[in-house]
Order: structure tokens, then C-alpha cells, then sequence
């Protein structure tokens, strides 16, 4: 799981987001599991979380438009 600071501020909350990764050659390549859209890299695993960080605290803070998301439908 992936841990962040909860809208970047140091007040102690943390949260747990699920990403999906895998490495290409090199690089590790991800995404979070609930914005698929965001991929990025890093060339350890360790850089690869800080991206998806990053990725995060964007997505959050409005500095990425037009966001799609993942959620689920219940259907009969």
C-alpha cells in the first residue's frame, strides 16, 4: 500500500491507496488503482511511490483537470 500525508500537511493522518505496478526493463512503471489514467515511473520502487505521490497530491489538489475516476455499480 501506498502511505501519503493527507492533502500534503504534516497532521499526523495517514491513508492507504492501492496502486498497480511492474517493471519494464529498467524502470518501474505504476499507476493508482483508482486513477488508471496517471501512470508514472521511477527507477527504483522507492522512486516509483514518491511519483505516485506526487501524482496524488495533484490529482487532489486540482492541479490536474478533468479527472476520471474508478468506482463500482451494483447491478441486478
Amino acid at each position: 500500500m501506498l502511505r501519503y500525508r493527507q492533502g500534503g500537511r504534516m497532521n499526523g493522518v495517514m491513508h492507504t491507496l492501492q496502486f498497480t505496478y511492474w517493471k519494464d526493463g529498467e524502470m518501474w512503471i505504476g499507476h493508482l488503482l483508482d486513477y488508471p489514467d496517471y501512470r508514472t515511473q521511477g527507477e527504483s520502487f522507492e522512486e516509483l511511490q514518491e511519483n505516485l505521490r506526487d501524482i496524488y497530491q495533484d490529482i487532489t489538489g486540482g492541479e490536474i483537470p478533468c479527472i476520471r475516476k474508478v468506482a463500482e455499480l451494483e447491478v441486478s
